[in-house]
């Protein structure tokens, strides 16, 4: 009885050995599939997200792939049709030329005065055995003469009338015209539109800004026999770039105002009062809210400090701030900061150096940052203000 007992129990071990094993991989299979599960979630619902993304918005158009994809290649020919119209009709265009005559003369004019000042300042540097310094070239475009701004001040504030110019009639001038309606009958996105024009328009603003840098440099060359560095050259590159989508963000904001307003005379206004309010009249407001927030009447250090910086950071809400400040920076390697803690460094007798190239455009590039943000954000605005808006023959 024992021993058979006993070869029962010897029997059932390997049997009992042969569950728990099934069992215990059937556990683990159960985990495994448990942990597989949420990873496969996570697949198919960026899957899905993928899928959404990039479906076609007109899958339920009634068209065979063939035909929409000649609907998108139609497209990108209307589109490109459309933007060397749009060039061709600010080439042609008397108000253009008449601008861009303005702003030459203008600038001529700043240049002249720029290199009388500095012969001047040369001849008396000569007579006390000193230096004017490097970086010669570079003060041509922002030395002001004895009656007149320089360049890069022109620039500052003749720039936004330019872009305010080129867009303050780009769409309700078509429709005025009835022929809105027209351009979206045609077979292309009806975006398109207003995307070939605010690039017509940035593209006119580059081609103006470059052009007039590169005369005024050809015509420095020459009157001054100055003999620039290739850091002068790339920072008046970069200068230029950097005016060119100042400009620009006035040209968003310009067709922002023909979008939204039905006349082309009240968009030309607004836009006008709002470049007055930002240039002109914004830093005495800005100001206002600094003192109201940290007085200067007995303050301490610290409150001046706050004072100051809260001032500067309300003021670069302006374009003219920003660019202002990326002028000092590019067009003068001698500016270290533009913090109140720089200043202070320099008055009080610190060592003054250059910066190069890359340490310039690191305290710039905020500010470049800051400019695009705003020509996007207008720019966005009048595009949704422009797909919202009810076209009729």
């Amino acid at each position: 009885m024992m021993k058979e007992n006993n070869s029962q129990i010897l029997n059932a071990q390997p049997a009992a050995g042969t569950a728990i094993q099934s069992a215990t991989a059937t556990q683990q299979s159960d985990s495994a599939a448990s942990s597989a599960q949420p990873a496969e979630n996570k697949q198919s619902a960026f899957r899905k997200f993928w899928t959404w993304l990039n479906e076609d918005d007109t899958e339920d158009d009634g068209l065979t792939p063939e035909e929409r994809e000649a609907k998108k290649r139609a497209n990108r020919v209307g589109f490109a049709v459309l933007y060397r119209k749009e060039l061709a009709d600010h080439l042609s265009s008397k108000r253009f030329w008449a601008m861009f005559v303005l702003l030459f003369l203008v600038s001529v004019a700043a240049l002249y005065g720029a290199v009388g000042a500095l012969q001047q300042a040369s001849l008396q540097a000569q007579a006390k055995s000193t230096s004017l310094g490097d970086f010669m070239f570079l003060k041509l475009f922002t030395t002001s003469g004895s009656n007149i701004y320089s360049f890069s001040t022109f620039l500052g504030f003749l720039g936004p009338v330019f872009g305010i110019m080129l867009g303050f009639d780009a769409i309700n001038n078509e429709i005025a015209q009835g022929t809105l309606n027209r351009l979206a009958a045609q077979p292309i996105y009806r975006d398109t539109i207003i995307n070939a024009k605010f690039l017509a328009g940035a593209t006119i603003v580059f081609m103006t800004v470059f052009s007039l840098g590169g005369l005024l440099a050809g015509m420095g060359l020459l009157m001054s026999g100055i003999n620039p560095a290739a850091e002068e050259w790339f920072r008046l590159i970069i200068f230029l770039f950097m005016a060119g989508v100042y400009i620009s963000l006035w040209l968003a904001i310009a067709v922002l105002f023909s979008t939204t307003s039905r006349h082309a005379a009240t968009s030309a206004l607004i836009s006008i009062a709002l470049w007055l309010f930002l240039t002109m009249f914004f830093s005495f407001v800005a100001t206002g809210l600094a003192n109201l927030v940290y007085p200067s009447a007995g303050a301490s250090a610290q409150s001046l400090i706050g004072n100051y910086r809260l001032n500067a950071g309300l003021n670069r809400i302006s374009p003219f701030y920003l660019f202002s400040e990326v002028t000092s920076v590019l067009m003068n390697p001698n500016v270290r900061s533009l913090d109140i803690m720089s200043l202070v460094e320099y008055q009080n007798g610190a060592i003054a150096s250059y910066l190069t190239l890359g340490q310039s455009l690191l305290q710039i590039w905020p500010h470049l940052v800051a400019m695009i943000a705003e020509a996007l954000i207008g720019f966005a605005a009048a595009y949704i203000s422009f797909m919202r808006k009810e076209i009729r023959a």
